[in-house]
């Protein structure tokens, strides 16, 4: 008897949010409800992630109506899944155990079925919180394992072997995973989910920890994983093939790339290896019939731009040679045999048309959105050059901060620490002279328990403390809640829901809660105010008069996520004038040159070609900051690298010593401490706070 696989679809909420920004609106998501009803998937992953905050920012929608609607149409024939990360819910910032308790209740109440939590540092005490209300609500605990890698060590010489020095032994082994999956289950984890966010486990080393898991626990096993570097379809075949209880995929149109592999191959193979798909094909084909349309729309957001060849498992007939390419994967992942299976399924992609696998995500084996990070933050410094020796940091920089798993936001605070790192020894300084505030807690315990403890005498060097501290939730203060009085004199959340929305989004939800409330009562306003606003929305969508100037252009295709600055800005080269999140990392656009913004050529939203342009600057010169009345003699304090000033943190008169804190710069989308090089008196201190400084540029002198 064909043992049944049950399928997780991901495309409205992970396939889209890797493929297409996550701009997916309500009316594209609603032309596809109807289908989803009649599929019968297991599980619909349809919110979570970048979702709630996405529909807000960039779609003025209500997140828990996209919730709400999805679950009214579909009904209690798929479950409904959400992503969150633990404690930190969808954001970075650990919440308290009533935000948490408040927000799985209601998310319960507005028809999730399904909460996949997972902690950045797989640290099991980060999720208890959320699995206990989740049950306590009568919603089901997905608890997810972060697959990781151990870093890649340089090899040691011969005299370094004679020597006795030896590499760390390996981490994250078969053995992490699966006791990792066993305290879980112990929490009262309803299923596991290894869950491979950056495509990097190859279809061996799935096998084996499937068989492994599931010989040490009795709940459902679920693979998730991408395609990125050219492993996805292989590895969940290998899945398959260790008797994996779960799938996740995403439906022709959004499946391959970033995003997750394409269930209809995945319908393909399991009718060969004689297993079971509980999901109605017919329906799955009038969903993506609808899909390609909605791709089409999406356009402007599509990171890959490559449609995969039409296909319908039901109706198209394969030729003899793909035929022949899925019955030698299909034997190939029984006999455990890695390089035929990824072979196989690399030609079966190629020939549907899926774009090819990244092999340098590949090779590093680091998340490529780490690694695009640490090339734009390099490029933006301009120190390219240093690429090399940052990349050949990652291992120590991260052994030293006890080998966290490189998933975000983890893989940015060590990607911009390494950076930093390299900076600081090509000037011949000590290797942490610069830190940013991000990694100085997580050395300082603020994230949660790490893979590997942390070398006492390390975390006094960093954080100033031999002991781990933890982050205390207790001193977490609610998010103010005003009064509109612009919009008739109600409060900005009006219930238990757009509290929280305003808890977990403050910036976001603020903006958006805003908007609606005034919109709503504007609505109620005499016909005659109409016509100026229509005025006023006409010299808006006047064409920006053309320019002559220099261009700060992206440095890496991506989605921009913030401007800062505003046409009629003078700017400095190094300042910080763009944010483009590519790969699921935010990185920093510096602008190259120096002068007046005259003309900005992109919005907030837009997703730009590498090389395009963003906004031009016209040269003007730029008046260097006055000197001090009155120079003293002393020694100065410099800045190690190009950003902006958020805290001085003495004052003229102040005695310091050696390596304390004096600082704080933000760079590299990080905050990082600055210490005094000398000990003495602070006699001037030359810069101010929200100033944009240059590498190198004094700023304070030390008698």
């Amino acid at each position: 008897m064909a043992r049944e696989l049950k399928i997780r679809d991901l495309t409205l909420r992970d396939g889209q949010q890797s493929a297409f920004a996550t701009r997916l609106n309500q009316n594209q998501v609603e032309r596809v409800l109807p289908y989803y009803k009649d599929a019968a998937f297991y599980a619909m992953e349809v919110w979570g992630g970048a979702v709630p905050d996405s529909v807000m920012r960039f779609l003025g929608e209500n997140p828990w109506y996209r919730l709400e609607s999805i679950k009214k149409a579909v009904g209690d024939v798929s479950y409904l899944t959400a992503l969150s990360r633990g404690r930190n819910l969808f954001g970075y910032a650990p919440y308290g155990d009533d935000v948490i308790e408040g927000f799985s209740r209601n998310a319960i109440e507005s028809g999730l079925g399904i909460m996949r939590i997972f902690d950045a540092l797989n640290d099991v005490d980060n999720v208890k919180s959320t699995i206990k209300y989740i049950k306590k609500y009568g919603g089901i605990a997905d608890c997810a394992v972060c697959y990781t890698v151990d870093p890649k060590y340089p090899k040691l010489s011969f005299f370094d072997k004679l020597r006795g020095k030896k590499n760390p032994a390996p981490v994250f082994t078969d053995d992490y995973f699966v006791g990792k999956a066993k305290q879980l289950a112990e929490l009262g984890a309803d299923m596991i989910t290894i869950k491979d966010m950056s495509g990097l486990i190859p279809p061996k080393r799935v096998y084996n920890l499937i068989k492994a898991i599931k010989a040490n626990v009795s709940i459902p096993v679920d693979f998730h994983t991408h395609c990125t570097p050219g492993y996805g379809l292989a590895s969940v075949v290998a899945a398959i093939a260790a008797g994996v209880d779960i799938v996740d995929t995403n439906i022709w149109n959004f499946a391959g790339g970033p995003a997750a592999p394409a269930l209809e191959l995945v319908y393909i193979f399991c009718g060969k290896m004689d297993v079971k798909l509980g999901v109605n094909m017919e329906a799955v084909a009038k969903i993506n019939a609808e899909l390609l349309g909605i791709r089409k729309e999406l356009e402007a957001f599509d990171a890959v731009k490559k449609f995969p060849n039409p296909f319908n498992p039901l109706t198209d007939t394969l030729p003899a040679e793909i035929e022949a390419q899925f019955d030698r994967a299909v034997k190939a992942a029984y006999a455990v045999d890695e390089e035929t299976l990824v072979d196989a399924c690399h030609k079966i992609e190629a020939y549907f048309g899926f774009p090819e696998p990244n092999e340098l995500v590949q090779k590093a084996e680091i998340p490529g959105g780490m690694y695009t990070n640490m090339v734009a933050q390099l490029k933006g410094l301009k120190s390219e050059h240093l690429l090399e020796p940052a990349m050949k940091l990652i291992p120590s920089v991260r052994l030293d901060a006890g080998l966290p798993p490189l998933v975000t936001p983890t893989s940015q605070i060590v990607g911009s620490q390494a950076v930093s790192c390299a900076i600081a020894l090509e000037k011949g300084k000590d290797k942490y002279a610069t830190t940013s505030t991000q990694f100085v807690n997580l050395v300082k315990g603020e994230y949660g328990h790490t893979p590997v403890e942390i070398d006492p005498e390390f975390r006094l060097k960093i954080a100033g403390t031999r002991e781990a501290i933890p982050y205390d939730t207790s001193k977490n203060q609610r998010q103010p809640n005003p009064v509109l009085e612009n919009a008739g004199g109600v409060k900005l959340a009006e219930n238990e829901k757009e509290e929280l929305l305003l808890e977990l989004f403050p910036a976001v939800a603020k903006e958006y809660l805003t908007k609606v409330k005034t919109e709503k009562w504007a609505a109620t306003k005499p016909a005659e105010e109409a016509p100026k606003a229509e005025e006023k929305k006409a010299e808006e969508a006047k064409p920006a008069e053309k320019v002559s100037g220099k261009v700060v252009a992206a440095p890496l295709p991506g989605k921009v996520v913030e401007l800062c600055v505003k046409v009629g800005d003078t700017v400095k080269a190094g300042q910080k004038v763009a944010v483009l999140e590519a790969m699921k990392m935010e990185n920093d656009i510096p602008s190259e040159h120096s002068g007046v913004v005259k003309q900005i050529l992109v919005a907030e939203g837009d997703t730009l070609q590498e090389g395009q342009a963003i906004l031009v600057v016209e040269d003007v010169k730029v008046e260097a900051p006055k000197a001090p009345a009155a120079a003293v003699a002393g020694k100065k304090v410099s800045a190690p690298l190009p950003g902006k000033v958020l805290e001085i943190c003495v004052k003229e008169g102040d005695t310091v010593k050696a390596g304390q804190k004096v600082a704080v710069l933000e760079a590299m989308k990080m905050e990082n401490d600055i210490p005094s090089d000398y000990s003495g008196v602070v006699r001037q201190v030359l810069v101010a706070e929200g100033e944009t400084l240059q590498e190198g540029q004094a700023m304070f002198v030390v008698e």
